[in-house]
């Protein structure tokens, strides 16, 4: 069946909550959590929360006893429609378009009112808000857990490599015990600085890599899609084509960020180095790691400079220090890395 919003829920506007002590009850604005206090607005019955003004377009579910703030109204839905269903369809609107203001984007109750909807009925309904509700769930179990990695990733970049002044990490895999070497990147490494003319932009051909593209350990190929032309590319790479494995570093817009090359055919654009770690002597997947952990980085902001933009040279990037252990060593601290980092990959895919 067809009615407007206003028939199926009832919308209640938030309140100023200062007046208010210290309690358990949350508070909630458009950003969702602002923190507790001791009265509600809504004692036993869960709303949706839907944006008055500011972000309009984030409906989130609010379970009682709650209060929420003037910026944020909160639809109760009536009698034989259920909650995890009517979150469905608040999904579904196009909030966006409804803005009524010309700055900062705004609703009010009529427009939230005045909105045709389409409903079955009460049985359907709570099968299809189940389903909903169960698959909200999972991505929030795969949010967690990913979130959980990634603090596990930082805080191992941190421990198994070695700090400033020392030349033993904090957390190693057992046997081994020698002290790290030390050595300038140009001494271990072999790249190629991907300087001269940019390319002209291409609709189709070879995917180019741009700075935005670097991320976390991977290449981000839905960062920025640029291309250039087969021709434009032997010319571009005629220093040295990518090969996975390879190692790329940013050094400006943004500087420091560090990708692996995981696939063939890819163009390089300005202001990214690659590097290869030399046979037997420097692992990729550890020169990976290494150039992403906090001591390298740190030593990376303090040589950058620049106003607004910070960038490094590579004159100067090459000779950083990086240290390292056997190439058993090695090995064994890039796969750890690469575990997390599958693992971080599948639950965001998931």
């Amino acid at each position: 069946e067809q009615r407007k919003l206003g028939e199926i829920i009832e919308v209640n506007s938030g309140k100023d909550y200062k007046h208010l002590k210290s309690g358990n009850i949350p508070v909630y604005g458009t950003g969702g959590y602002m923190l507790s206090v001791n009265d509600a607005l809504s004692f036993d019955k869960d709303a949706i929360g839907i944006g008055r003004k500011g972000t309009i377009d984030k409906p989130y579910i609010l379970k009682s006893p709650f209060w929420t703030v003037d910026t944020l109204f909160y639809a109760i839905p009536k009698e034989n429609y259920t909650l995890n269903f009517v979150f469905g369809i608040f999904q579904k609107i196009d909030w966006k378009s409804m803005d009524e203001s010309t700055g900062v984007p705004s609703l009010s109750k009529a427009t939230i009112n005045n909105v045709r909807v389409s409903y079955p009925n009460s049985t359907e309904q709570i099968k299809i808000g189940q389903y909903f509700s169960k698959l909200d769930d999972l991505i929030t179990l795969h949010q967690r857990e990913c979130d959980q990695l990634k603090e596990l990733k930082k805080s191992m970049l941190k421990k198994m490599f070695p700090r400033d002044g020392s030349n033993i990490p904090e957390v190693r895999f057992a046997g081994f015990t020698d002290a790290w070497e030390q050595r300038k990147l140009i001494e271990v490494c072999d790249y190629v600085d991907y300087r001269g003319k940019t390319p002209k932009k291409t609709k189709t051909g070879i995917f180019l890599v741009t700075a935005k593209n670097v991320k976390d350990g991977y290449i981000d190929y839905e960062a920025s899609k640029e291309y250039i032309s087969y021709k434009d590319y032997d010319e571009v790479m005629k220093r040295g084509i990518p090969e996975i494995g390879d190692i790329l570093f940013t050094t400006e817009a943004p500087c420091g960020n560090v990708a692996q090359v995981d696939k063939p055919n890819i163009a390089l654009a300005q202001r990214i180095i690659k590097y290869r770690g030399k046979d037997n002597i420097i692992n990729n997947n550890y020169l990976k790691c290494y150039l992403l952990a906090p001591t390298f980085q740190k030593n990376i902001d303090k040589k950058s400079s620049g106003g607004t933009v910070q960038g490094i040279k590579g004159s100067v990037l090459h000779q950083q220090t990086i240290q390292y252990p056997s190439y058993i060593e090695q090995q064994k601290v890039g796969m750890i890395f690469n575990i997390i980092d599958n693992l971080i990959t599948l639950h965001q895919r998931l």
